[in-house]
């Protein structure tokens, strides 16, 4: 089965609009563990405007199931995820100011650089994933850097899928075929929701993991964090079922 991660970015965001510790982090991620997440996902950036590093070194001994922690390699950011240790390191191209992670490792141009990070993880223990589109050759190129994994990066397929869901889905039915013939683990995350999970799972060959926050945490103020996670659980065992 694909597992759920659960990115509780916009937990942290809640707390830190008003001060405090309301809504708690840590009580968070333990909740989403109960609720059967199968990993916990933080981004901390540079502002800390959501998730802060201090944040990260208290999760690390709460987090039981896949500690996944997101960011652009910074010698800040690697400080941190060396000392941490979590299961999982996912790269992004972020720069410091960005909103929301919204493009993809460009391997070609950042090979030195990717390849020198993704060896310093990995001498870590860490495994490493690489956010990236669905073009074969920057994929291909991933495998080339060390890297074990890539994350494919969603958005477009969520807005591609209420017109024509085939049409959506088949650039990366295509990367994932590419990905796993280069021997690279596949991740998929930004803008998967309850409508468009089930039908991506159902079509990507391969796929690992799944990263959801945005969506799922607001859903959770409709249905509640427990009903929420099962629901996304359940729209991944549904693409599973329909392969």
């Amino acid at each position: 089965m694909v597992r759920l991660s659960v990115n509780i970015n916009k937990i942290a965001t809640i707390r830190n609009a008003r001060g405090g510790n309301i809504p708690d982090v840590i009580k968070a991620a333990k909740a989403c563990e109960q609720f059967g997440a199968q990993g916990i996902t933080v981004h901390p950036r540079p502002d800390e405007r959501h998730i802060r590093y201090q944040d990260v070194l208290d999760l690390r001994p709460v987090v039981k199931t896949e500690f996944n922690i997101e960011g652009y390699p910074s010698r800040d950011f690697l400080n941190l995820v060396t000392r941490v240790k979590p299961e999982q390191v996912t790269l992004v191209p972020d720069p410091p100011d960005a909103l929301t992670s919204n493009a993809g490792w460009d391997t070609l141009k950042h090979r030195e650089l990717l390849t020198d990070v993704v060896a310093e993880l990995q001498s870590h223990g860490i495994r490493t994933s690489l956010f990236i589109e669905t073009d074969p050759e920057r994929i291909r190129k991933a495998a080339d850097v060390g890297t074990d994994r890539v994350e494919l990066y969603t958005e477009p397929y969520a807005v591609g899928y209420p017109d024509n869901k085939e049409v959506a889905v088949a650039p990366f039915v295509k990367a994932a075929e590419v990905a796993h013939e280069a021997g690279l683990g596949i991740n998929a995350g930004h803008d998967l929701d309850l409508h468009n999970l089930t039908w991506f799972a159902a079509r990507v060959p391969h796929l690992l993991e799944v990263s959801i926050g945005h969506a799922l945490i607001s859903d959770a103020l409709y249905y509640g964090l427990q009903n929420t996670i099962q629901l996304y659980l359940r729209c991944l065992e549904g693409g599973r079922s329909k392969k």
